[in-house]
């Protein structure tokens, strides 16, 4: 058994921030039926690299589901969501506000057929308020919160997070919320609605610079790789390559010039407050010794002081670290049409019982047409019907079945 065994969540999301919401509760053992129009969820042509036609993309947050391709602008397809949604005990969607009330699949249509169902909208911006209606993107909402106003190098352009740092985020956020739904339900009996936003997670993610805002009136600045409130707090050249230094206290910090031989540094700059008002010529006296021997040199002795620090990896020496090995970072699963596909591990560890693993690999374009409509109560000539018409998609092997 798993948490979520027996759970059934109907995923009518696409692209990122939904999908990998749905992909935490397949790994917790949810029964996800992914509902995507006929041409696929747009994440399936987003590449290079593609493996076989399939896009890395969509392959990195779609484990774990079953494909059912459905045209959602036919009455046809609004009926079957409509029976699924019956049986559901959550829905997740990311239609712009009020597309879904047009087909008559949003929460109050949904709620008079099943009011136990939790049912999650993620936008860009939420409901209500003046931007509500507007289409999100992250990176567009990354220069909405302010992420983007503090990262990059200080003389530099604002840059955005490498990766669509806010869709993650409000995908586990959206996991969160809905799992607390669940346990609210088993008190109450009922499900609701949940109005989740990029734009709100963005601007909560902003964390300690955001209340360093709130509290000063001082919006914080670009400081490349270095922290607002820490020095030395970031990255560092050495001879052969990038290390971090995280050093967050005045031990550490004494420490560290020890094995630099920089013994007036501590003297001038005792305190974290004192190096963050120094900030250049801290960084700038360490960079020079870093500089001149390389990283793994400065790695080991550092780790035998006690000294916070760690190589700038790329993503190949980060899933060849040894640690990644014995986590159990990559989980591998048999695609039908790959083979053995290595996948990103769910963080999650249960150590005691009920561990999350992977289930089903990512799904082929309508790779369970059938099989979802058949036991959602569609007779064989009825699935064949709504394929013909073009309601329903199927992979070409199954497009003739009886």
């Amino acid at each position: 058994m798993k948490p979520l065994s027996g759970i059934k969540v109907l995923d009518l999301s696409r692209v990122l921030a939904g999908p990998l919401c749905t992909l935490i509760l397949a790994d917790l053992g949810a029964e996800v039926v992914k509902v995507e129009p006929p041409w696929g969820d747009e994440t399936r042509g987003w590449g290079p690299p593609f493996l076989e036609g399939e896009s890395a993309y969509f392959l990195s947050v779609n484990r774990g589901k079953r494909s059912l391709a459905l045209d959602l602008k036919t009455q046809e397809g609004q009926e079957v969501v409509r029976r699924l949604a019956r049986e559901a005990d959550i829905l997740v969607e990311n239609f712009k506000t009020g597309d879904l009330r047009r087909f008559g699949l949003d929460y109050e249509s949904l709620k008079s057929l099943n009011p136990r169902l939790i049912y999650l909208s993620i936008t860009g911006f939420g409901h209500t308020g003046p931007r509500a209606q507007e289409p999100g993107y992250d990176a567009a909402i990354q220069g909405y919160t302010g992420i983007m106003s503090v990262t990059g190098e200080p003389e530099g352009p604002p840059m955005k997070v490498g990766v669509a740092w806010i869709d993650v985020m409000t995908g586990m956020m959206g996991a969160v919320a809905v799992l607390a739904a669940l346990l609210e339900r088993e008190r109450s009996g009922e499900g609701q609605h949940i109005d989740l936003s990029l734009f709100d997670v963005g601007l909560f993610a902003m964390a300690n610079l955001g209340e360093s805002y709130l509290l000063t009136g001082i919006p914080p600045k670009r400081l490349g790789n270095a922290h607002a409130q820490i020095v030395p707090y970031g990255a560092f050249p050495a001879q052969d390559g990038w290390l971090i230094l995280a050093v967050g206290n005045d031990e550490q910090f004494a420490r560290l010039c020890q094995i630099l031989e920089l013994p007036d540094l501590p003297k001038r700059f005792p305190r974290n407050q004192d190096r963050v008002e120094g900030r250049k010529e801290v960084e700038g006296a360490l960079s020079q010794v870093l500089r001149t021997r390389p990283r793994a040199h400065w790695l080991e002795r550092l780790k035998e002081a006690g000294v916070p620090a760690a190589p700038v990896n790329d993503l190949e020496e980060a899933f060849s670290d040894p640690q990644a090995e014995a986590r159990g970072a990559v989980w591998t699963l048999d695609h039908p049409l790959l083979g053995p596909l290595p996948t990103l591990a769910n963080p999650l560890r249960f150590l005691s019982r009920t561990p999350a693993s992977p289930t089903l690999p990512p799904p082929l374009l309508g790779e369970h047409t059938e099989e979802v409509l058949r036991e959602a109560g569609f007779l064989p000539e009825e699935v064949q019907a709504l394929v013909e018409k073009g309601v329903a998609r199927t992979p070409p092997e199954k497009r003739q079945s009886p």
